[in-house]
């Protein structure tokens, strides 16, 4: 038999009475501790991404790097296509071998797409070869709205990725490998003499912002995508795209990522290992087993007005003895109108041993004669 236990609790979660606006096309606002949509405009809508793109290329050599299979002082040839490529330079030069650090830090800080078109022919052998690295990549991130041509972004009809897919892309960059993140923050990088800045304006205004990426080309418009936390460590991932200069693609991010942080709160709900109610057991040495948080649940919540949490708890009673402490019992199911459902496992809270054949008789038969 399936039980459901179900209680409401007041909590702040409405929206506030205001909305946001941004003269973006495409725009996303995720809480990055919470995975919390915050604002969405055209977030699902296949773009151009231009060198916002660029994330994947730095994505799969952050990967090789943290397996052993790259090191940061392994250098690469430049071919002569590499040399010629157009668009924003780090200016390799033609026929010297170049340390993975430095084409990095020009791929980050300089978006170079000499840099990016070193590095696919060197880990890959050729662009489209790198190119189907990037779409099986995107596969195990599991970005849908995603498809790579080549390693830099320069605009190809084919060449495409949404604004929720670089989000999610950006969210592996921070934490599949944080020991590499440090390189977003860096607002220049001297190469071959040549010195240039970064272009993410948001790192030179004490924001909290500590990346990602800047994009643009004619077709696509001025894009960012853009991380910051404030002092408490919330971090918010924003991406926009379609904007018509730099400044305005600045001042949007800025204005979304107060926003983010101003407006909303992370509240925890449950702590791991928290009780919330107990199961009956059938022929167990114990009647009943506590069910508890198997982990921390925070989510994010507008500060400004009050709603009602509807908590669900899920299983099918009696539980069956053995029960093994943190065996998944049961779920506990959260909704609100203002976000997704939530759902996260329910644990034992200990151990409960089966009762043997004759106790197991003895509290059949008190059953039975109990229910007469």
């Amino acid at each position: 038999m399936k039980k459901i236990l179900v209680f409401i609790t007041s909590a702040l979660l409405a929206l506030p009475s205001f909305a946001i606006e941004t003269t973006a096309k495409q725009a996303i606002v995720i809480d990055d501790n919470t995975g919390t949509v915050l604002f969405d405009k055209n977030a699902d809508v296949k773009m151009h991404p231009s060198s916002m793109s660029k994330l994947m290329t730095i994505y799969i050599v952050f990967k090789r790097l943290h397996e052993g299979r790259l090191k940061l002082s392994d250098t690469l040839p430049v071919s002569e296509k590499a040399w010629k490529l157009q668009g924003s330079k780090s200016f390799v030069e033609i026929g010297n071998n170049i340390a993975i650090s430095d084409l990095l830090q020009g791929i980050i800080i300089q978006s170079g797409n000499d840099a990016c078109m070193v590095i696919a022919e060197g880990l890959a052998g050729s662009e489209q070869a790198f190119a189907e690295q990037m779409n099986e990549t995107a596969k195990e991130l599991g970005l849908t709205n995603s498809h790579f041509v080549n390693s830099h972004g320069l605009n190809d009809e084919n060449h495409l990725m949404s604004a929720r897919d670089l989000a999610t892309l950006a969210h592996h960059v921070i934490h599949d490998f944080p020991e590499f993140y440090h390189y977003f923050s860096q607002k220049e990088f001297v190469y071959h003499g040549i010195k240039q800045g970064n272009r993410n304006l948001l790192l030179y205004k004490n924001i909290g912002v500590d990346g990602l990426k800047t994009g643009h080309t004619d077709e696509a418009g001025y894009g960012i995508v853009v991380s910051g936390k404030d002092t408490s460590g919330r971090r918010q991932i924003i991406v926009i795209n379609g904007l018509s200069s730099e400044k305005e693609r600045a001042e949007e991010a800025e204005k979304l990522l107060a926003f983010a942080l101003r407006d909303f709160e992370k509240i925890t709900l449950l702590r791991k290992g928290e009780e919330l109610d107990k199961a009956d057991v059938w022929f167990g040495e114990k009647r009943q087993v506590g069910l508890t948080a198997s982990q921390d649940l925070e989510v994010t919540l507008p500060k400004t007005r009050r709603g009602k949490l509807k908590f669900t708890i899920v299983y099918d009673s009696p539980l069956k003895a053995p029960i093994k402490q943190g065996d998944k019992v049961a779920e506990l199911q959260i909704e609100s109108p203002e976000f997704p459902q939530k759902t996260i496992p329910l644990v034992a809270s200990e151990d409960v041993e089966a009762l043997n054949g004759i106790s197991k008789a003895w509290r059949a038969l008190n059953y039975y004669l109990g229910s007469k």
